[in-house]
């Protein structure tokens, strides 16, 4: 299944950027990442609803797109980790924005405050 792309006859910046961060789980990604490097296994054990085949197509669009960088060490057995570029880390503050605005707007939900420690 191909990617999903909104529309964009009139390069609206903001439909852009939610053609590459829109969805589910591309946002919790890189959330995730914020605080370092994870291999495959770990995201998904910090993910535990995502299926594999839906993880390796988030992380290869980030990857695609700019804002994670996919590393594989010649290793037996082969690992691989995945980090946020600069373009991904730039986007912390946007996404730590965002979570203390739902904090701060839906208090009434009880959320714990989100972590994200590299701004």
């Amino acid at each position: 299944m191909g990617r999903k792309i909104i529309d964009n006859p009139n390069m609206c910046s903001l439909v852009y950027a939610m053609n590459i961060i829109g969805g589910k789980w591309k946002p919790i990604i890189i959330y995730l990442l914020a605080n370092g490097s994870l291999r495959f296994g770990k995201l998904l054990l910090f993910t535990p609803t995502i299926s594999k085949k839906v993880l390796t197509e988030q992380l290869k669009e980030l990857e695609e797109d700019g804002l994670i960088i996919r590393t594989k060490y010649a290793e037996i057995p082969p690992r691989v980790e995945y980090s946020l570029s600069p373009k991904g880390q730039a986007l912390l503050p946007v996404l730590k924005s965002l979570s203390d605005w739902t904090f701060e707007t839906y208090e009434e939900v009880g959320f714990e405050q989100c972590r994200i420690v590299s701004l």
